[in-house]
Formats: C-alpha cells, structure tokens, sequence
C-alpha cells in the first residue's frame, strides 16, 4: 500500500500516471481540511514498487513523496509458463502469444535482477530489422 500526503493539485494527474503505469490502484482520495493538499491511498505489486519512489519524486518535481507499506499478498491468474497449443488458442493468440504474460514478465524481472538464467528470444528476423541513418 502506498499513501501520498500533502499533493497539490496540480500534481495529483502525475501521481494517477505513475501509479496507473505500474499496474496500481488507487483506493482512497481525500483533501486535507483547510488546506490545497490532497492525500492518496494506493496499492501497487511489490514487484512494481522497486524505483516507484525515484521515479514519483522525478515525475512530480519533489512535490510528491510516498510512504510504501506492505499489506498482503494477492494471487496473480495467470501460468507463467503458459504457451499457447489448441487449435483455438493459437488462433486466437498466434503462434508466439503476442499479448504479454505479465506472470512471466514478473518472473523474469525477478530473475534478472537475482543474476539467474533468463530464456529471452533475440532476434525472429534479420530482414525487418532497421538501420540507423547517418
């Protein structure tokens, strides 16, 4: 659970972007009595949490600072190693399941970051590949 004090208003659109980015809600909003300040109530994976807090206080110019706090866990429902094989799924999907795997997407991070084995496809086409002008 994230919770933001003191917001402007100006900024509160910045704060909705980021934590939106991130796969987040916001659960509660509410103005401080007396005063232009906002505060809100979000709650965001913890595999999104690592930078949120650089990446608000850059987005917001400092006018905006979180207080991160775990609050439970909840189950994700999705295979992250899920590969397409009916007939209906591979119609729907295509051969490489081009909608993104969040449950996967997750666990490579995770992975990645831990300096473990992470399978990446490098390259389907050399033909459709760009080249930089000069």
């Amino acid at each position: 659970m994230n919770k933001f004090t003191n917001l402007a208003a100006e900024v509160l659109g910045r704060v909705y972007a980021v934590v939106t980015r991130r796969r987040g809600q916001i659960t509660a909003e509410e103005m401080r009595e007396g005063s232009p300040f906002f505060t809100i109530s979000a709650t965001l994976p913890v595999i999104e949490s690592f930078g949120f807090a650089e990446e608000i206080r850059k987005r917001t110019s400092g006018a905006a600072s979180p207080q991160l706090i775990f609050a439970g866990y909840e189950i994700l429902d999705q295979d992250p190693f899920w590969v397409p094989q009916t007939e209906e799924e591979l119609e729907d999907l295509g051969e490489f399941a081009e909608r993104e795997n969040i449950a996967r997407k997750y666990v490579d991070a995770i992975r990645t970051r831990k300096g473990l084995f992470v399978e990446k496809k490098i390259l389907k086409g050399a033909e459709k590949q760009k080249t930089l002008k000069r």
